[in-house]
């Protein structure tokens, strides 16, 4: 039974060891080691330490005087301007801490000075060669050294206190004062230790939020570059395969058929290079896509590929002057095609010219696709300050193929126009077609179009109808709405006329692809 008592007893005293033990940690922590919640942000707090200096100032300034005048025996006319003189000192350093520090010591000696002068010698209890409100004056602007200026400064302000402390007491020194060198010198260290600690604490602190913002933007950055790589993948191991199977099963097509008719050679070698120039299109935007720098220039001045994305071709982007040939390569597909030129044509920014241009080959792409057997109208506009683009479009004459889904063609439209700061519109014509009517100006997106008695009429881009706001609306079956590709037809339509056109192709080929276009809608 004793036995059973002595286990029983060490348990209990185990037990409440570990209590004990517990209640000491959680002690340590809320007393020691726990960290407080920042303060909220307050303009009280902010000005909290001007404050406290201010009354710092104002207490040397105004316990200085007698204290000068009672102790030391000096004059009220020399009392109060070496008071005043510390009292600025102190509010000088919040701004000017070099110059406070000249003023502050500037003020303690005169003091000494005037003293060991008009006495004698160190009057009989007085502190000297440093007053009480000397040393005041002297840590505060010291601690205000070291916080605002490199370590350096602050050591070498340190050590001149004390040179002047040396030769004040232990040159002119005597038995009848009260010494205050040892006191003001460690004083002032303290000062000074203090001060560059709390500055070291705050630029490390500074250093490690930019080291953080710097991490969080390489981190961005590589996220954005791996899933850049991974479209680039998917689109040379999916796109890229199938359009050189394209190439490949066009170029052997004639071969196959027994005497195949120049009609049909001249549309299998339209099909060939067009997909052989979509294929070089494709590896362009790899290259944009795979680089780090995709805006940076290359040397020879072609834009888009990037300093570092060289493998890529620096094939030029395409401009209005090859809307030419765009317009050719549609109507050798079957379409009808008329373009109107109108207006003077001035220097136009790269980028307007690439977004004219696939603005153009989208809309005359969506016709081929959606509104079989329609005619179509390409109408450019030059104004003083932009550029006004509209394709329309007839009703179709026989119903479109049924869409696999909603696209993204009148999307990818409606952002170039934006990314310039111009506008787009896209809906049903009056007539039953469609039609897309877009301004781009060249003005920065801020500046208001100017209007021209050459822009188009009313329905013009410059004024624009309120947008479709439904998917609904751009899939209409007379226009460029979303839908799969039409077969292309076994010859080209006769007949077609242009205000402004240049001579046919030689060889007829289908819809240009020379880059990829914004967002086909039919993906």
């Amino acid at each position: 039974m004793s036995r059973l008592s002595r286990v029983t007893e060490t348990g209990i005293q185990h037990v409440v060891a570990g209590r004990v033990l517990r209640w000491l940690r959680i002690l340590r922590d809320d007393l020691w080691t726990a960290r407080a919640d920042p303060l909220p942000p307050s303009i009280w707090l902010r000005w909290l330490p001007h404050g406290l200096l201010c009354l710092i100032a104002f207490g040397v300034t105004v316990a200085g005087t007698p204290q000068l005048q009672d102790s030391a025996g000096l004059a009220f006319g020399w009392a109060f301007p070496l008071s005043l003189a510390q009292g600025c000192a102190v509010l000088l350093g919040m701004w000017r801490p070099i110059p406070a520090f000249w003023l502050s010591t500037t003020a303690s000696v005169c003091s000494a000075l005037l003293v060991h002068g008009l006495l004698g010698g160190p009057a009989g209890g007085f502190t000297w060669p440093w007053s009480t409100t000397g040393i005041i004056t002297h840590v505060v602007v010291l601690l205000l050294l070291a916080l605002r200026v490199r370590a350096r400064v602050p050591t070498e302000a340190l050590a001149l206190t004390a040179l002047l402390t040396y030769v004040l007491q232990g040159l002119w020194g005597g038995p009848d004062y009260t010494s205050t060198g040892v006191l003001t010198f460690f004083l002032c260290a303290v000062a000074v230790v203090l001060g560059a600690a709390l500055r070291g604490r705050r630029e490390a602190r500074a250093q490690l939020v930019e080291q953080t913002s710097l991490t969080a933007e390489e981190r961005a950055r590589r996220t954005l570059l791996e899933e850049r790589s991974r479209i680039a993948r998917e689109l040379h191991d999916v796109v890229a395969h199938h359009m050189s199977v394209i190439s490949i099963q066009a170029q052997v097509a004639p071969h196959l058929v027994e005497n195949p008719s120049d009609e049909l050679k001249e549309n299998l070698e339209g099909i060939r290079e067009n997909a052989l120039e979509a294929l070089t299109e494709l590896r362009r935007v790899l290259g944009v896509l795979r680089s780090e720098h995709p805006d940076t220039p290359d040397p020879d001045g072609a834009p888009g590929t990037g300093i570092d994305a060289g493998y890529a071709p620096h094939t030029p982007q395409p401009t209005l002057d090859r809307l030419d040939a765009l317009v050719e390569n549609t109507r050798a597909a079957g379409l009808t095609v008329q373009v109107d030129v109108t207006g003077t044509r001035g220097p136009l920014p790269q980028g307007l010219e690439l977004s004219a241009y696939r603005i153009v080959q989208e809309a005359l792409s969506n016709v081929l696709r959606h509104a079989p057997g329609a005619t179509a109208t390409v109408r450019l506009v030059h104004l003083k300050h932009g550029v006004d683009v509209r394709v329309t479009n007839s009703p179709p004459t026989r119903p479109a193929p049924l869409s696999r889904g909603a696209g993204h063609g009148l999307l990818g439209m409606r952002e170039r126009a934006a990314m310039l700061g111009g506008t787009l519109r896209a809906g049903p014509a009056p007539d039953g077609g469609f039609e897309v009517a877009a301004y781009l100006p060249t003005a920065p997106p801020w500046a208001e179009p100017p209007t021209s008695a050459t822009a188009p009429a009313p329905t013009s881009a410059t004024a624009p109808a309120p947008a479709p706001t439904s998917a609904a609306t751009a899939r209409a079956p007379s226009s460029a709405a979303s839908g799969p590709t039409a077969r292309r037809p076994s010859a080209p339509a006769s007949g077609t006329t242009a205000h402004h056109s240049s001579a046919p192709a030689s060889g007829p080929t289908a819809p240009d692809p020379s880059a990829p276009a914004s967002k086909d809608d039919s993906a």
